[in-house]
């Protein structure tokens, strides 16, 4: 289908949704909202009674060359609830974390038994969650000796354990380090006592000063806090505090977030109810991004993805890179995901279901689907466009048939989403905060370009939902 043909028979309202508009401030006005990034060309579901079959032949199977390969394993766990949160599964007693651990450790073993996962070096590990850090230091101590017993890790592997500053104790962190964590990322979200607090985030202003302060003391791995832009009451006044204090705290690297507030959230329901202030617009989201964007580029902080910063080469961000770029990953724990050779798969969150599968053990499929042909196409428009460019000759190399994706660069270059150094296109600073809806939009456009008139539809429901 010819993107422009499909651009003019779109309402006004479905154009600007999905491709944006021309105007003066394309910062503030070149779309009306973020979209939701939907991973976009999915495959083909495989039967359920099938699913452990494929999925251990994967594993017994040998790999094409060498490949780049990773590991996540998630902690389904929170002490407390943010109210901003979309990803909360359960609360936590230490009956049921122990038990869990220790069924973690068995699926680990389970697939680190099998060839496929031998065959490359694991060059990054991401313990997130939920709230990794929340674990007793035994557990923890169990769940890091066993990757290191069970899993084929680089020389250099980044081991990233995620986690909230309010677990930063010594009889913990001696274990972490021990133990070979070399990468802490943490939820700070804002500096602000009352802005932090009033979301659920439990210390305040100095106690995580101090802390930040402790665990760099230790001098044992790279320190990455995320900032959150657009909260309740948080002015452009806190968030320059806030970005001020970031500098300040000495951390090796952060991430800048825009909030997200989801419907029916807590953080949603509180303001309706009138318990907390509107949060912030995304046109005033957009004052925030820039004013941190810049203040952190005139710092000399190095970019590394549309929203993740480093203050020096100790933070490389790797697990984050090759995640968007498709890189082999081996999931672990309940509400994992993960794709290996060709199949991908979401392991079951209800922690029950997690539970009984592993114990019969079974790998706690919740799907398994092949990928499309096309996946890999969709992996490097998102690995590029993290990176804030897009080369559109690059991806014609992959398939002739996204030469039409020509169009929608003249349109975007028009619109001061990007521009053109003669190799490829650069987002603007209003291409960087619009990034989820140019991916998003993009993935649309390879799907009709690649599989024609039947995406074309599903790509109209799809702005027609989010319209």
């Amino acid at each position: 289908m010819d993107l422009e043909a499909y651009f003019s028979q779109l309402s006004p309202e479905e154009q600007v949704l999905q491709f944006g508009r021309k105007n003066p401030d394309p910062l503030a006005l070149a779309f009306d909202r973020k979209r939701v990034v939907h991973a976009g060309m999915k495959g083909k579901m495989i039967p359920p009674p099938l699913s452990q079959g494929v999925w251990q032949k994967t594993l017994q199977g040998a790999p094409q060359g060498r490949p780049t390969q990773m590991a996540y394993f998630h902690i389904p766990f929170c002490k407390t609830k943010c109210l901003y949160c979309g990803f909360f599964q359960n609360g936590t007693s230490q009956e049921a974390e122990d038990r869990y651990v220790d069924l973690l450790i068995r699926e680990l073993e389970q697939d680190a038994a099998q060839p496929r996962l031998q065959a490359a070096p694991i060059q990054a590990v991401f313990i997130g969650g939920g709230t990794p850090t929340s674990l007793a230091p035994e557990n923890a101590r169990k769940l890091l000796s066993a990757i290191h017993r069970c899993l084929p890790l680089s020389n250099d592997c980044e081991l990233t354990l995620e986690g909230r500053i309010h677990d930063l104790v010594p009889e913990k962190m001696e274990v972490w380090f021990a133990e070979g964590v070399n990468r802490m990322s943490l939820g700070v979200q804002s500096f602000d006592t009352k802005v932090r607090q009033q979301v659920g985030r439990i210390d305040d202003q100095d106690a995580v000063l101090e802390k930040l302060r402790a665990l760099s003391a230790w001098n044992q791995c790279a320190v990455v806090i995320d900032l959150m832009y657009g909260l309740p009451d948080q002015t452009l006044e806190v968030w320059k505090k806030d970005v001020e204090l970031l500098v300040q705290s000495g951390v090796d690297g952060a991430d800048l977030y825009q909030l997200d507030v989801f419907d029916k959230s807590d953080l949603a329901l509180s303001i309706q109810k009138g318990r907390l202030s509107p949060a912030a617009t995304t046109r005033q989201q957009t004052a925030l991004f820039a004013w941190g964007k810049g203040y952190l580029d005139a710092q000399g902080w190095k970019r590394l993805s549309f929203c993740h910063w480093a203050r020096n080469n100790r933070e490389r961000s790797l697990y984050n890179t090759l995640a968007r770029s498709g890189v082999q990953l081996f999931p672990f724990g309940c509400g994992a995901g993960g794709h290996v050779d060709g199949v991908s798969t979401m392991l079951h969150r209800a922690l029950p279901m997690y539970e009984r599968m592993v114990s019969a053990g079974q790998k706690p499929l919740m799907f398994l689907q092949q990928e499309s042909p096309y996946a890999r196409i969709a992996d490097r428009i998102q690995a590029q466009l993290n990176q804030c460019r897009l080369d559109l000759e690059d991806l014609a190399r992959m398939d002739s048939r996204l030469s039409g994706l020509q169009w929608l660069g003249g349109l975007w270059e028009e619109y001061g989403l990007w521009k053109h150094n003669g190799y490829l296109y650069h987002l603007t600073e209003a291409g960087q905060f619009w990034e989820v809806n140019m991916t998003q939009t993009v993935l649309e456009c390879v799907e009709l370009l690649l599989e024609g008139a039947e995406k074309g539809k599903v790509a109209e429901a799809r702005v027609a939902e989010q319209g």
